[in-house]
């Protein structure tokens, strides 16, 4: 473990003032973090937010911000276009940084964001939280101890609804601010690390077909982001999957679900149903309860509340959180994910777009 340069009460800057600014600053409240900024696009805008989040200081523009020497870690919480020069300008002003995903919005400026955080010896960290469900880190173990034998198939799903109808609309429909991809890189890398994460496979070459459902929304026209989009996958060690994401899927509020055959169980998580784990098997499957006593140590470190109390999504980054900053003061917490997972999240994507556009199957540099 390295020695810790942390200091003894962390100074956390939050940039930007929409929804995953308040999931951020619940996070590092619950870490004991002290929520001592926030920056947004107009510093009106800023004022409103620390005073609804209790943050101590709203800053007029990020540069004062990054002047605070009070400031030692950063989140960033702003659109898409925006990570990179956020996360490069933290990282060069020495703060340990937590950037939202998509890391970036090219492979070129994810590379520059991971290369520059190695170099700088800083934790930089991207919110691949559903890693921090307890049920995961179970599912996890019981591929890493060959529990559940050779990955032979993957059948995963994202699904949401908040973009089904052309009234609906947002920031992220637009490539300028969001990237080329929307719904794959917002939440099909999601699905993908939690596939990687879970098997230690790695997908190895694509084969995507995608749809943009409505080409104009409330505020926005020539959309060319996908509302949709459909894979087929092969992986390193020869299984093969499929992969469905939407953000047009009626009654689907955030349904990740992945289904993981090896050759002695399969193994089903859903985030909606987060409680169980379903272990399947010829002869005698399970439902495994989040329940710390009957799980693998390193599930089981991530029980916050006794088995039957339902634990979601807000604690789950909480963890991941917690995870960070115990980082930043010299511990090597297992399965963070960092600026380099960050990066591997956006060579996927590049390459689901790119086969989509070609029509072919694209593989996937490792």
């Amino acid at each position: 473990m390295a020695e810790s340069t942390a200091p003894s009460h962390l100074g956390v800057g939050i940039v930007g003032g929409g929804f995953m600014a308040t999931v951020h600053s619940r996070a590092a409240r619950a870490a004991r973090a002290q929520l001592t900024g926030i920056v947004s696009s107009r510093p009106e805008r800023a004022a409103t937010a620390a005073a609804e989040l209790g943050i101590a200081r709203a800053y007029d523009t990020f540069d004062d911000m990054l002047a605070d020497d009070g400031i030692h870690v950063v989140h960033i919480t702003t659109p898409n276009a925006l990570h990179a020069e956020q996360a490069l300008a933290a990282l060069e002003a020495g703060k340990h940084v937590v950037c939202e995903k998509p890391l970036a919005t090219t492979v070129a400026d994810a590379q520059r964001l991971a290369d520059a955080a190695a170099s700088a010896d800083l934790t930089a960290t991207v919110p691949f939280v559903y890693r921090f469900h307890p049920l995961v880190r179970e599912a996890r173990a019981r591929f890493a101890a060959g529990e559940a034998g050779r990955l032979l198939t993957i059948s995963g799903t994202y699904l949401q609804d908040w973009l089904l109808d052309a009234d609906d609309d947002n920031w992220r429909v637009d490539g300028a601010a969001g990237g080329r991809s929307r719904a794959f890189a917002d939440i099909g890398s999601h699905l993908v690390d939690l596939i990687e994460f879970v098997t230690g496979d790695r997908v190895s070459s694509v084969a995507a077909t995608k749809r943009t459902f409505f080409d104009a929304r409330a505020e926005h026209s020539a959309i060319t982001t996908e509302d949709a989009v459909a894979v087929a996958v092969q992986t390193a060690s020869s299984a093969i999957g499929t992969l469905l994401v939407s953000q047009a899927a009626p009654g689907r509020k955030n349904r990740l679900q992945m289904e993981l055959a090896g050759s002695v169980e399969s193994i089903v998580f859903d985030q909606e149903q987060p409680e169980t784990l379903w272990v399947g098997r010829r002869k005698g499957s399970l439902l495994i309860p989040r329940d710390a006593d009957q799980l693998a140590p390193d599930a089981a470190r991530l029980v916050m509340t006794p088995a039957g109390h339902p634990q979601g999504y807000q604690d789950a980054f909480n963890a991941f959180v917690a995870d960070t900053y115990a980082a930043i003061a010299g511990a090597e917490p297992d399965g963070l994910p960092r600026f380099a997972d960050g990066l591997r999240a956006a060579v996927v994507m590049d390459a689901v777009i790119d086969s989509a556009e070609s029509g072919g199957w694209v593989d996937i540099a490792s």
